[in-house]
Formats: structure tokens, C-alpha cells, sequence
């Protein structure tokens, strides 16, 4: 459940909120201490490997990038490197919280709801900035939508329910419109990536969807005959871009090498070419003020 903004983080400034986290960080080691030995089925990640969640805001068929990087981060971290997909957005952070990742690509909406456990490597930086929008499209044999109220009544596409672009930012926009979200649209259904989300609205198995803007960006360049079968409608404020995470109470050592490797890619040559491939600048170093308006969002509607 999203906690209250005051309980979760202190807007006027990250001191007070830092030493709560330091507060919960070791109840939840004790916690995950006792989860992990009575119920896990998977590893804890070895000291010699650093295991690494990728969500689907990475592309799963980008698999040669996939090798490239896994190439990078290996000679950047002295130690094998190994990388675990899965379809869902709660799947990785579920296995994040469980400390059997080392560090994870998740959402700023997972981000904020468990950010009490958990802490930022770094941010990627895309077009410039730590930052990116979420897209509202349409088939583009839709000449006639103008807006997501137009859209009332339709069959719709969301990416993920722990996503804030492909999610979030659509039921605040309805909300804002003074509508039910729940009874705003015909159907609705979750696609579990936002490349299927744009698939579904490219084919007008949906008549619009929410995706990462960033992905259609990407896909743009990638696979521009799908990207010329939808058409963006709105385009969202800019949010904190969806981070490299880790759980909170990672050794010190750890986190600062995770660190250094993904910082250094704009500076190494390897590391070039994937931020290339990967359609970024490189990364950064933030704090959680970057993630504010996202928790704002989710506690405008009572997001759960």
C-alpha cells in the first residue's frame, strides 16, 4: 500500500527520511533473513556473481545488447555477471526485496511504493535529462482522438499494474477528468510489456493504450513499421526515469562498484556503443526527490 508522503519521504529535505530508512534496514534483514530460510527456492546471489533483474522496460529482443552489456559489466566488475528476466514489474522487485538480485532495472512507481527497502544505483539519462514521459496512443487510423476522455468506452491497453507510465499516469489522467477508472473503459487488460502494449494498439485489438515513452522512441528507430501503425495523442509531465535499484543494506563495496560500472559507460568505448543500442546518454547518480512526483501521483488517487 503507498504510505502517506510525509511517512514515505520528507519533501522538505532527504536527512530525516534517510535515517528512517537506516531505522528499517535492519528489521528488514531480519525479516528477509527469515523469509529467505524457511520459503526461497532461489540463491542468494553469490559474492562471485552479481545477478541482475531486467523488467520490460528493456527490450527482451534486444539479446545481442543483452550480451554486450553483460560483456561490459563483467569487465567492469571483475566477476560473472548474470542477468534475470522475467514478464512483470512484481517479479523483479519481489525477487529485489528479496536480496536474490544485486540490482535491478524496475519502475520509479515500485521504486516509491518499496522505497523504504530499497536504495538507487544510478539513472539513466535519456536525451539529455534523468527523465522521460509516458505516451497516450491510438491505431493510426484514428484521426479523431484528442484526448484520453475521447477514449471513454473503449477496449484499452495498460503495460503493468506496478508501472508508472504504462499505468499510472493514465488512471490519474481519467481521475482527473473526473471519472471512475474502473468504469471509464469498455475492457481493459494488461499486456505486460509496452512494445505488446503498442502491438495491441497497432493491430486495434485495443483502441489505446499507455506505454513508456521512451520505448516508443526506441521502437522507433528499431521497428518503425509498428511504430507507423499507432499514433501519440498526449504526451505526459516528465518523471524520473525508471532506475537501477538495490536493496537496501547492500555492502558498501558492492553498490560502489555496481556504481562505478554504470556510470563509466559514457567514458568507455564498449560502453559507448551499448548506450548507442540502448537509445541513452549514460547514467547518473540521483536521489529520491527525483522519484517525488511519481509518489504524488499514486497518493492523489489512493493507489494500493
Amino acid at each position: 500500500m503507498i504510505l502517506s508522503t510525509k511517512a514515505r519521504f520528507d519533501l522538505h529535505g532527504p536527512k530525516p527520511f534517510l535515517k528512517v530508512k537506516l531505522i528499517y534496514a535492519a528489521l528488514i534483514s531480519v525479516f528477509y533473513a527469515l523469509c529467505l530460510f524457511s520459503f526461497s527456492t532461489i540463491a542468494i546471489a553469490s559474492h562471485d556473481t552479481y545477478r541482475i533483474g531486467l523488467t520490460p522496460v528493456f527490450l527482451h529482443d534486444q539479446s545481442s545488447a543483452l550480451k554486450q552489456w553483460q560483456s561490459y559489466l563483467e569487465r567492469q566488475l571483475d566477476a560473472k555477471v548474470e542477468f534475470v528476466q522475467r514478464d512483470t514489474y512484481g517479479e523483479i522487485t519481489d525477487l529485489l526485496l528479496g536480496r536474490h538480485l544485486d540490482a535491478a532495472w524496475i519502475c520509479g512507481f515500485p521504486y516509491v511504493r518499496h522505497n523504504i527497502s530499497l536504495q538507487l544505483v544510478a539513472v539513466p539519462v535519456y536525451e539529455g535529462e534523468p527523465l522521460y514521459q509516458s505516451y497516450l496512443i491510438v491505431p493510426n487510423s484514428d484521426n479523431k482522438t484528442r484526448d484520453i476522455s475521447d477514449l471513454k468506452g473503449k477496449v484499452f491497453a495498460y503495460s503493468d499494474p506496478d508501472s508508472n507510465s504504462g499505468y499510472l499516469v493514465a488512471q490519474v489522467a481519467i481521475t482527473s477528468k473526473g471519472f471512475d477508472p474502473k468504469h471509464f473503459f469498455q475492457r481493459t487488460f494488461f499486456a505486460w510489456s509496452h512494445r505488446d502494449v503498442i502491438e495491441a494498439v497497432a493491430v486495434e485489438l485495443a483502441q489505446g493504450g499507455a506505454v513508456d515513452g521512451y520505448v516508443w522512441e526506441t521502437l522507433k528507430t528499431i521497428d518503425p513499421s509498428l511504430i507507423k501503425r499507432t499514433r501519440v495523442v498526449m504526451k505526459s509531465k516528465k518523471f524520473g526515469f525508471p532506475p537501477i535499484a538495490t536493496y537496501l543494506g547492500i555492502k558498501p563495496e558492492r553498490l560502489n562498484k555496481l556504481q562505478k560500472a554504470f556510470l563509466s559507460m559514457s567514458s568507455d568505448s564498449e560502453g559507448q556503443l551499448l548506450l548507442q543500442r540502448l537509445n541513452l546518454d549514460g547514467f547518473m547518480v540521483s536521489d529520491d526527490r527525483l522519484y517525488f512526483d511519481i509518489l504524488a501521483a499514486a497518493n492523489s488517487i489512493g493507489e494500493d
